[in-house]
């Protein structure tokens, strides 16, 4: 499976956008509950949003804090895999810092893109070493509008020549 090709297919919606996330979602087993949905893909803007589900809860039947960070992790890493691409360039979320501002009752949607200035950045800088660490700045906000949280996800770049792999 090739998934840069995915993504790029992706930008055209309907079916294409559907088998991205009906494919991702058998790929990472562990976002499958949160029911996280790429709402739309384009070349420079990555949507996802969260359901107001049960599961997606706190104990106070609000969006919980987790279910919150992990929609951030999702779209910075989808839009930065689109535009580095999976197949050069492997990412490691290396630590979150979230700012909770509002309490969601309702499906929360994020956005992210990243600036041709950020990825000259990435790429000289990876030119010069082996890794690089970027944090990834995203807004999440409810279908009212409301700014639910800031995610700050910093992840490292390296590309896949770099990486040494432990022997098992």
């Amino acid at each position: 499976m090739n998934f840069d090709k995915l993504l790029l297919d992706a930008e055209k919606g309907g079916f294409q956008l559907w088998k991205l996330n009906f494919l991702i979602l058998r790929g990472i087993p562990f976002n499958r509950p949160h029911g996280l949905k790429i709402v739309s893909i384009s070349p420079t803007e990555v949507k996802v949003r969260l359901p107001f589900w049960r599961i997606n809860h706190n104990h106070i039947r609000g969006m919980h804090a987790c279910a919150l960070a992990t929609l951030s992790e999702y779209s910075t890493g989808l839009m930065l895999l689109k535009k580095l691409g999976s197949s050069r360039y492997r990412l490691i979320m290396k630590s979150m810092k979230m700012e909770y501002f509002y309490q969601a009752k309702m499906e929360a949607v994020s956005s992210f893109s990243i600036s041709d200035e950020q990825l000259k950045t990435i790429h000289a800088e990876l030119e010069k070493q082996e890794k690089y660490l970027f944090i990834a700045e995203v807004k999440v906000h409810d279908t009212a509008g409301n700014h639910l949280c800031t995610g700050h996800i910093e992840w490292q770049l390296k590309p896949w020549k770099s990486v040494k792999m432990a022997n098992a």
